[in-house]
């Protein structure tokens, strides 16, 4: 099969594998219907990864369909079942995941990272991915290229399930990404009044306020940010923030941003170790409440579904374009260079 493999060396290279195969350890063999590329992906290729061994396939927002399956699970799934995988798997024993936070796992392995992932043309499931319930079955549908976009919404749920958005609340975004996106459709569900985002790029803000039209955009290289939004929040801060990329300084300009008793969700991580960013002060003196997000839980990726197959949220709107494996050079140079929003490696064999 074709792979998309990492190498220590040389970055990301399409490779030919041995097809895998039911074996200890593993619950199924699917084959892949379909795998997003996110923000991860796309930095592992343009810097490499001291998360990934050398050799290992990438690709965690994978669906696909089951085509070996080990006794074990045959209760519960099929033959044929469509099915996707919450990526980050519990060991189900920790003190974490015990208390059901499983994406805080003491022993986290996540597909793509510690279990080869879905960037090929099939994938294993692991069994404890079936024991800790992160393999989770599709409703039928003509196209299953919109579920890979369960996991990134899902990510967005877990970061909200902190800032208590409610009725009327003035949210703030830096970042109009798809995660922005999502983090500002999920504000709206929960009820939120005014919604801003902050984006330098030109062509994101004319694709964000496109795909999500209620939302209003701020330019930073052109505007006095603090002026532009207190205007929009009717001479007040936000209350609450996301900083939905991977910015030291917008966490900081987040920060600032807030209205007393704000909170603000430190969603997209930063390279480095992530410090000189965050004024206490502002914290002590604003009693603002500051909270992390890393990765979701099972139940987070079903609650995504839930929201897609309702069609409360319009995963399709967000995929740029579907291409095969044998383009995923092009892709990725294209990701790269801002060029799409969201990429799907789709298998037009089936």
């Amino acid at each position: 099969m074709l792979s998309c493999v990492y190498r220590t060396d040389s970055g990301l290279a399409l490779e030919e594998r041995e097809n895998p195969a039911l074996s200890v350890g593993i619950g199924a063999v699917v084959k892949v219907s379909a795998c997003s590329i996110c923000g991860t992906d796309i930095r592992t290729y343009r810097f490499g990864s001291g998360k990934i061994s050398d050799g290992q396939t990438i690709g965690h927002e994978a669906v696909g369909q089951i085509i070996e399956l080990s006794d074990e699970h045959k209760d519960s799934f099929a033959l044929g079942d469509r099915v996707a995988v919450a990526p980050a798997i519990g060991c189900g024993g920790c003190p974490s995941c015990v208390r059901g936070h499983t994406n805080m796992c003491d022993c986290l392995k996540t597909i793509g990272f510690d279990y080869a992932g879905g960037l090929a043309e099939y994938m294993a499931i692991p069994d404890a991915a079936f024991r800790m319930g992160n393999v989770y079955r599709l409703p039928d549908s003509p196209e299953y290229s919109g579920f890979t976009l369960c996991e990134p919404l899902a990510c967005a749920i877990n970061g909200q399930s902190f800032l208590r958005i409610q009725k009327d609340d003035d949210v703030l975004i830096l970042g109009s990404g798809v995660i922005g996106c999502f983090h500002a459709e999920l504000a709206y569900l929960s009820g939120a009044g005014r919604v801003v985002m902050i984006e330098p790029s030109e062509q994101r803000r004319r694709e964000a306020g496109a795909l999500v039209p209620d939302v209003k955009l701020i330019d930073p290289v052109r505007e006095n940010t603090r002026e532009a939004v207190t205007a929009m929040f009717g001479g007040k801060g936000a209350d609450a923030v996301i900083v939905a990329c991977s910015v030291g300084s917008a966490q900081a300009q987040g920060l600032e941003l807030l209205e007393k008793h704000g909170r603000i969700s430190l969603f997209g991580g930063v390279p480095g170790d992530g410090n000189g960013f965050i004024d206490s002060n502002l914290i002590h003196y604003k009693e603002l409440s500051v909270y992390g997000a890393h990765a979701s839980t099972p139940e987070q990726n079903r609650q995504a579904m839930e929201l897609i197959v309702s069609g409360a949220i319009q995963a399709e709107k967000y995929i740029t374009g579907r291409y095969p494996l044998t383009e995923l050079e092009k892709v990725f140079e294209k990701c790269s260079a801002g060029e799409i929003m969201k990429a799907v490696i789709v298998n037009r064999s089936e």
